[in-house]
């Protein structure tokens, strides 16, 4: 019987095929680019992508600089910080001058950005925290969070020593730019954010995991207003909520 793999040629075409087909397949999904132009690009962050290389996370080998750069074909600057498990707005220049401009916008607190979370608890309508936080250098830094609540819930679902669970569908506005802030000021409030390992509830993060195989963090980038350097345009960008954060908010009952 004639096999392909019995000729040299056919088999040199045959490996060659196979070896592009397993070149594609493990291609990374592109990036969604919700914003771009000679200036900036703005993305919307999957869940679990390093902005960049750390120290920190050594298990990594996809970072959002580097899978964009390889998308657009050119140089990137992140402009801003997202946690790895946070998804969402996520900025970056295309020059080291645009850079400078929009870093100093944020530093000046011109622009606002918004994100979204589902929370442990009734968390209160409204509420501004000034909580300072501590960095990894030990440094006590100025922090605040202004805070909005749009949807609570209560489900037949007993933990502990409670009869029910209770959550709640939140907006944060930081107004300052520390690591870990939204979670860290959610935690200080005794209303963790769901899924987020260290600064959350264990108990709820072991339950999320084991009932509904939920292991992300339900914290997301929704949007972002800015003012473009160079036009002076204010710039209005948003960011689609993950597959996941909407199963979650679905399960709960937490839907706008």
């Amino acid at each position: 019987m004639y096999s392909l793999l019995s000729n040299p040629f056919t088999r040199g075409l045959a490996a060659g095929f196979l070896k592009y087909l397993n070149v594609n397949f493990n291609m990374p999904k592109p990036l969604e680019i919700l914003y771009q132009d000679a200036h900036l690009v703005v993305i919307n962050k999957p869940n679990g992508l390093l902005v960049h290389r750390s120290s920190m996370a050594n298990d990594a080998d996809e970072f959002a600089v580097q899978l964009l750069r390889d998308q657009i074909g050119q140089f990137v600057y992140p402009v801003h910080r997202l946690d790895r498990k946070t998804s969402g707005v996520l900025v970056f220049a295309l020059d080291k001058e645009t850079t400078r401009l929009l870093q100093e916008e944020m530093q000046k607190k011109q622009t606002v950005k918004e994100y979204h979370a589902i929370v442990r608890g009734y968390f209160p309508e409204e509420i501004k925290v000034d909580y300072a936080l501590t960095n990894d250098r030990g440094k006590v830094q100025e922090a605040i969070t202004r805070f909005e609540r749009l949807k609570t819930t209560e489900i037949d679902l007993p933990l502990g020593k409670y009869s029910t669970s209770r959550y709640s569908l939140i907006k944060a506005f930081p107004e300052t730019g520390r690591m870990h802030q939204i979670r860290k000021h959610c935690n200080h409030l005794r209303h963790p954010i769901i899924g987020d390992r260290p600064h959350g509830c264990s108990k709820q993060n072991r339950l999320f995991k084991e009932r509904w195989n939920m292991t992300t963090m339900l914290l997301h980038a929704k949007k972002l207003v800015l003012f473009h350097p160079f036009s002076k345009e204010k710039l209005r960008i948003e960011a689609r909520f993950p597959a996941e954060f909407l199963r979650m908010q679905a399960t709960l009952l937490l839907r706008d």
